[in-house]
């Protein structure tokens, strides 16, 4: 199973940042490589300043469905309302965090 690391409180990777119904993504950062629940529990968790992806990057899969466990690309993520492969919806409101992940 996909590690992910930070404050979870679910098996579905929420956290005590994040913790809707829709909160159900993890992120990995340029700089290491387990998936986080949010950039705060890379704040809180990692013994490093988080690196954000390059924005030529996109084809990476850094993005994890909590949900199914499916991955995304950069470029699938920044577009997408929900997971491709299982239509889990996700928080609209991560996109005001994007440019905390995503250079």
């Amino acid at each position: 199973m996909t590690t992910v690391a930070g404050e979870l409180v679910d098996e579905q990777t929420r956290c005590a940042h994040y913790r809707t119904d829709l909160d159900v993504v993890a992120i990995r950062f340029a700089c290491c490589e387990p998936y986080y629940g949010c950039h705060l529990c890379h704040a809180a968790c990692a013994d490093h300043p988080a690196v954000v992806w390059p924005a030529d990057d996109r084809s990476v899969h850094a993005v994890l469905c909590g949900v199914c466990r499916g991955t995304l690309s950069i470029a699938d993520y920044t577009v997408a309302d929900g997971c491709p492969h299982c239509a889990a919806p996700f928080n609209p409101g991560c996109r005001l965090h994007h440019h905390l992940y995503f250079g």
